[in-house]
């Protein structure tokens, strides 16, 4: 059981960070998608880096 204090710093925590969730049907194309992501060793950093590199693909056409 947390305690008072515990629970509000979550909750300070939770304010301060923003999240987004994936929902994978039960369908081959999103099973094979979701066993791929489990697989990776950490999935939010490798799904940051994936965001990263399509933002710098876009950049010279935004800049152009």
């Amino acid at each position: 059981m947390a305690t008072e204090a515990q629970r509000r710093a979550l909750n300070n925590y939770r304010k301060k960070t923003k999240s987004i969730v994936i929902r994978f049907y039960p369908n081959e194309a999103d099973e094979e998608m979701h066993a791929w992501l489990k697989s990776q060793e950490n999935t939010t950093e490798y799904l940051k880096a994936l965001v990263r590199s399509d933002m710098e693909k876009s950049e010279p056409q935004k800049n152009g």
